[in-house]
């Protein structure tokens, strides 16, 4: 359970909008919250829309345990009929997404909107 102050553990909100999953990760997908961030994700998938928006809005830091959790994510979301893209991501993230090339796989939008519309 997340403990107040508790800078490590990351809450995965999410909503359903125009048909697709939106998960909004808060504070940071690191090697002590990707199990728990990757786990939610799945169960959500499995009853939900196939089609993955994450909105990087909150999430102000992602390791290499993110990315992989993305990837994971991602690669459930298309092997359902579904795929996955990344919105609004800040500055720092959206560096990180770009040295690992995930910008050119997933894409980056500037809104949640933007990218439900490249998902449709």
């Amino acid at each position: 359970m997340p403990q107040q102050g508790d800078k490590h553990v990351t809450s995965l909100n999410h909503e359903t909008v125009n048909g697709a999953l939106v998960l909004k990760p808060s504070r940071r997908i690191d090697s002590s919250s990707a199990k728990a961030f990757e786990d939610d994700a799945a169960a959500l998938l499995d009853k939900g829309p196939k089609k993955v928006v994450i909105d990087a809005t909150d999430l102000d830091y992602i390791s290499s345990a993110g990315l992989r959790v993305i990837l994971t994510t991602a690669k459930k979301a298309k092997a359902a009929g579904g795929g996955l893209t990344i919105a609004c991501a800040k500055n720092n993230v959206k560096e990180v997404l770009a040295v690992s090339g995930f910008d050119n796989i997933f894409g980056l939008h500037d809104s949640v909107a933007q990218a439900i519309s490249a998902l449709a």
